[in-house]
């Protein structure tokens, strides 16, 4: 009898699990829309124009996942936070997925109970003064007030630089990167500090950028990348091989431009052909069907294309490729094989 009933609770656990586990897919497509965490707005990663049209390198992995799901990359809510809810508001539902310049640590993982996806830009913290302050290094900052943005590894990270160099330093709390900038730029801090990649966006936006410099010192390692709730397993995949297939389209060569005609072409290179659903069965292992990469190429491009058109050397970021170059090309940028 005990065995019949240690039997019985079993599967209902799995039961539940397994309806766990679908939950955030069936919701997303029950609603036809997919609820994407983003920033308050950081030029070139996530910003909305003047008629609410929100654009840039972490938009797009948003507008990805949605065409993988939906079949249309312009089916997403971008829920906008700061550094200090962007959490709460993942967790407690309002968002589906995330896409934030979120650093993975340790600690979001296991006590926030967050999932990360794979990284998809490598970062570090870098600092931002006027040219006229006359300081080469962030070492001379002893003393100086620093912008800094609540509830962020920068945050922590400024604190641990200050004090390893025995310097002092005066935080000037700030909640977003806007609020940053206008107090950065009004002269209540001499410092502003975040990503380097947050730094160049910011000083891009400048109206006189040759008016600061950004310092050499690198001060952390910040690998920043997608997350969503644990506890949806299926959920995590979807996202964590959709940015997977956007970094293997590039290596592969597949654009925006050609991935139609070579799924129509069904070719002699078997990753491409698994890549695009012309061989294999891949989609249905997260619970989509085989042309779930295909349609989100289509919708952004391959990952280098959505790197040059929003935050690369050509845009007024000007962002190297760097350490998110392609392996075979210098950098440590590669995707897990979808086999």
């Amino acid at each position: 009898m005990r065995s019949i009933k240690y039997a019985a609770s079993l599967a209902a656990i799995s039961a539940i699990s397994v309806s766990a586990q679908a939950a955030t897919l069936d919701d997303v497509k029950a609603r036809g829309e997919l609820n994407c965490v983003v920033s308050t707005g950081v030029a070139g990663f996530a910003a909305p124009d003047d008629s609410g049209k929100w654009s840039g390198f972490d938009v797009d992995f948003c507008r990805a996942v949605a065409a993988a799901v939906l079949g249309d990359g312009e089916k997403v809510k971008f829920v906008p936070t700061t550094g200090k809810t962007r959490f709460t508001v993942l967790n407690s539902g309002e968002g589906d997925i995330l896409f934030r310049n979120t650093t993975e640590t340790m600690s979001r993982d296991a006590d926030l109970k967050l999932t990360f996806l794979p990284v998809n830009y490598y970062d570090g913290q870098g600092f931002m003064v006027p040219s006229a302050l006359g300081v080469a290094s962030a070492k001379d900052l002893d003393g100086a007030s620093v912008c800094i943005q609540t509830g962020t590894t920068t945050e922590l990270n400024l604190a641990d630089f200050f004090r390893v160099n025995n310097i002092s330093y005066e935080p000037v709390p700030v909640e977003t990167n806007a609020e940053a900038q206008t107090n950065y730029l009004g002269g209540r801090c001499d410092v502003f500090t975040t990503d380097a990649s947050g730094l160049a966006s910011t000083r891009a936006s400048f109206e006189k950028p040759d008016e600061h410099v950004i310092l050499p010192e690198i001060i952390s390692k910040e690998p920043l990348g997608g997350a969503v709730r644990q506890g949806d397993d299926q959920w995590a995949d979807i996202g964590k091989w959709v940015v997977n297939a956007l970094i293997a389209a590039e290596e592969l060569g597949v654009t925006q431009g050609n991935v139609a005609e070579m799924a129509k072409a069904a070719g002699d290179v078997p990753s491409i052909n698994r890549l695009l659903g012309t061989e294999g069965d891949f989609g249905s292992m997260i619970g989509l069907d085989a042309q779930w990469a295909l349609r989100a190429i289509q919708a952004v491009g391959n990952y280098g294309e959505s790197f040059d058109r929003n935050i690369g050397p050509d845009t007024a970021i000007g962002l190297q490729r760097g350490l998110n170059a392609q392996w075979k090309d210098g950098g440590i940028l590669y995707a897990a094989p979808i086999r």
